[in-house]
Parts: structure tokens; C-alpha cells; sequence
């Protein structure tokens, strides 16, 4: 997840009850103390072999390894190495999706821990390896009450999350359909490193994270000597204002109810001070929280670019690119989430978060087509304080794994009690 901070909680709580019948015990928390060993090993194992992109065949064979001996149907993917396990339980119910991304960042790790990335440049940065893990867990506490589970679950181990993005050529691979029919519901937990204190769940009804695309701009002169610009064509200051233009855009443009974020993170133009470039390049990611906020910004920015450009008797090339779409939870499964891991774990171990994350996450593909929830996890290690220590993707960037078999028990009880209700 591409994300730099999640926002502060509320601190309100959930109530736990949610509608139908009880659900029957599933035993799960007992269950997981067998299994936490095994998956904590697993997770540093993934640890110190981190791969990115969508070819982790490392990893791949460590999630196959790790799942070997389970009663489930596993598919690999044909263009990227992707993991599909499909548990049939012994009623018939409903499908539930449980997701975990496996790929890590290209970032050189200063941890300084004892399972650190043997890997140069190369750093699970994000916590994905907690996340394989935790879906390796969830796998293996379903699997032990599979004949009392009234539906299936689709296990979903996906690369490539921190791009090209994984999510969209597995679903284009069958994801949807592995079990047979659509997935009722679908549900994954995220650990932070920072802001969230250790072991609090958080969520939130609605868009949870942004939309992040990307523009790229090249701006068209004429070079020439310093000394002279009037016989030169500067795209510099055009550039410029170009670049503080998009910054007015939005607090004029678009509603502070609804808003986006535009960060130009790269400007490059010149070879020396008294040299008039030919042309000035800049790029910037722009985040929003609606498919209207998005449309509106997309336009806009053209607009802007291709305005001042004009105005400067210049021109210039603006390639927007869009990403990952907003990440949406549904209402219902929001609560329905919040609801069982307070029940689960104690009201103080939830919390309802006030404000999405301008971050981005290609769950919100599987998201566009089933209803589902987006969890966080703090996993914040001991001693550390969440609000200084280093946030997700920085290279001193560590992860309590502590936290593991309770992600883990989560996932197989949204899954079961999803199933049963």
C-alpha cells in the first residue's frame, strides 16, 4: 500500500452484536496458538527473501509450501505468480474472498533486525510478508472446521500490489469464479508500522483509501543563452507557474468536502545556469476520494498544463495515467467487520478511523465488484512510540509479528461468521 500515514482514529468503539442468528463457536482463537509458531516463522522466512513486482517465485513456493497438505483446490497464475486457494466447505453457503498480497518494495533495509532482507535493495517495507502469513493462518484455521463451514472461501495471494498492481490480471485470470459462483463478501487486513498502536483494528464505512494517478509533463521551448531569454523561448517559468497553478487548482476547484491531493515530487530541466533549456519535464501523483473528484482533477490538470503553456506562447505534453481506482468499503460489511473484532478481541481493540488514507491499494479492484472491508492492523513494535516511529515503507520500517496469528484468526472468522449469518 502505497500510503505514507494513516489518519488518526476516532477512538469510538463498535458494538458488537450484528444481525442473525448466533454464530456457532468456531474455536479459532484456541485453535491459532498450534499454528503461531509456524506462521511467525513463516513470515520472517519471507522476510529475508523479499521479491517485487508480479514474478515472486520464492515467495509463491513458500505460500505453496506453507499450504501444502490443506484440503483446498490451488491454482497458480499464468502471467504472474499468483496463488488461488479455494477451501469447499462441508454445508452449502455462500463464497467469502480473503485476500493477502505477498510482494515487497525496492528499498535497502536498516532495520538492523536478526531476519533482515538478505536481498539487496530489496525490503518487505510494507508488511506484506505479515500478510502472507496472516492469510497462510486464516487457511489453516478454516481448513481445521471445514466440514462444519456452510459456504466456501477463496484464499487469494497476490504480487505486485506496490505495482504494476496484481489484482486486476488475477481477477482477469478467474479470481471471481474460483470457487464457482461470486463471492458474497471480501475482506483484508493491512498492518501499519506507525500512527495505529500495537494490535488496534481501525476501519471506516465508505472510501477507506484514494485513487492515485500520476501526470507527467514535458513543456516545449526554445533554448538559448542566458544573457538573452528574449530570444529564447524559457519553459521554465512556465513549468513553474504550471507547477504552483495546479497547487491553486485544487483549493479552487475542488470541494474541500470532497477533496484531492496534488504532489509534484519530480522536476527536471537545464545543464547550467546560463543556459536557456529547450524544454523543462515534471511529474506529480494526484489522489482523490471519489470517482467525480477524480474525473474533475483528471480534466482540470489538463487544462491547467495546456492554459499557461499557451499563455507563454509554448507548448507542452501532459500524460495523465490513471491507478488504482478508490478503495471502497461497503457500509454493511464495515460494521460487520468492526463488529467482530471487538467482540473478538475487546471494544478497546477497535477503532473507527475519521478519515480515509490518501494512499492507494488495487484491493479496491476486487472492492468495485464485492462488497467487502479494507482492515487495518497496528503492528507497532514495543517500545517504539506509533506516532514517531517510522511509517510504512521507510527503510527503518519494523513490524511486530506478534500480530500475526490474531490477523490471521480475524480473517477466518469474518470469513465464518460471514458464511453463517
Amino acid at each position: 500500500m502505497s500510503t505514507l500515514a494513516s489518519p488518526a482514529a476516532t477512538g469510538t468503539t463498535a458494538d458488537p452484536a450484528h444481525d442473525g442468528p448466533a454464530t456457532p463457536d468456531s474455536g479459532f482463537r484456541d485453535a491459532v496458538t498450534e499454528h503461531a509458531d509456524d506462521l511467525i516463522a513463516l513470515r520472517r522466512a519471507v522476510h529475508r527473501r523479499p521479491e517485487i513486482g508480479l514474478h515472486l517465485p520464492q515467495t509463491q513456493d513458500a505460500v505453496l509450501r506453507a499450504l501444502d497438505g490443506l484440503p483446498l483446490e490451488i491454482t497458480t497464475g499464468r502471467s504472474l505468480s499468483s496463488v488461488v486457494a479455494v477451501l469447499r466447505g462441508g454445508l452449502p453457503g455462500p463464497v467469502v474472498l480473503l485476500r493477502g498480497d505477498m510482494d515487497a518494495l525496492p528499498v535497502t533495509e536498516l532495520t538492523g533486525l536478526e531476519y533482515a532482507s538478505e536481498v539487496d535493495g530489496v525490503m518487505h517495507a510494507c508488511g506484506h510478508d505479515l500478510h502472507v502469513a496472516m492469510l497462510v493462518g486464516a487457511a489453516r484455521l478454516l481448513s481445521g472446521v471445514r466440514d462444519r463451514l456452510p459456504g466456501s472461501v477463496i484464499f487469494m495471494f497476490q504480487p505486485g500490489e506496490e505495482g504494476p498492481g496484481g489484482a486486476e490480471p488475477m481477477i482477469a485470470e478467474g479470481l471471481l469464479a474460483a470457487a464457482g459462483e461470486h463471492p458474497a463478501a471480501a475482506y483484508c487486513i493491512h498492518v501499519l508500522s506507525a500512527i495505529e498502536p500495537f494490535g488496534r483494528f481501525s476501519t471506516r464505512r465508505g472510501p477507506m483509501l484514494a485513487a492515485a494517478d500520476t501526470l507527467r509533463v514535458t513543456v516545449h521551448g526554445a533554448g538559448g543563452h542566458g544573457s538573452a531569454p528574449q530570444f529564447a523561448k524559457d519553459p521554465i517559468p512556465a513549468a513553474c507557474e504550471m507547477v504552483t497553478a495546479l497547487q491553486t487548482f485544487v483549493t479552487r476547484r475542488i470541494d474541500i468536502f470532497d477533496p484531492a491531493v496534488i504532489t509534484v515530487g519530480s522536476f527536471h530541466a537545464g545543464t547550467a545556469e546560463n543556459v536557456i533549456p529547450a524544454q523543462a519535464v515534471f511529474a506529480a501523483t494526484l489522489r482523490s476520494f471519489s470517482p467525480e473528484t477524480r474525473d474533475r482533477v483528471r480534466q482540470g490538470v489538463l487544462d491547467v498544463v495546456h492554459g499557461i503553456a499557451a499563455a507563454h506562447g509554448l507548448t507542452a505534453d501532459a500524460v495523465y495515467t490513471p491507478g488504482y481506482p478508490v478503495t471502497v468499503n461497503d457500509g454493511g460489511e464495515a460494521e460487520f467487520a468492526a463488529a467482530t473484532a471487538a467482540e473478538l478481541f475487546g471494544a478497546d481493540r477497535f477503532a473507527w478511523m475519521a478519515n480515509p488514507e490518501a494512499g492507494a491499494e488495487d484491493m479496491s479492484y476486487v472492492l468495485e465488484q464485492v462488497p467487502g472491508a479494507f482492515v487495518n492492523l497496528g503492528a507497532c513494535p514495543p517500545g517504539l512510540d506509533p506516532m514517531t516511529a517510522p511509517l510504512n515503507h521507510a527503510a527503518q520500517a519494523r513490524y511486530d509479528d506478534a500480530v500475526v496469528p490474531d490477523g490471521a484468526v480475524l480473517l477466518a472468522e469474518l470469513a465464518w461468521r460471514r458464511m453463517s449469518r
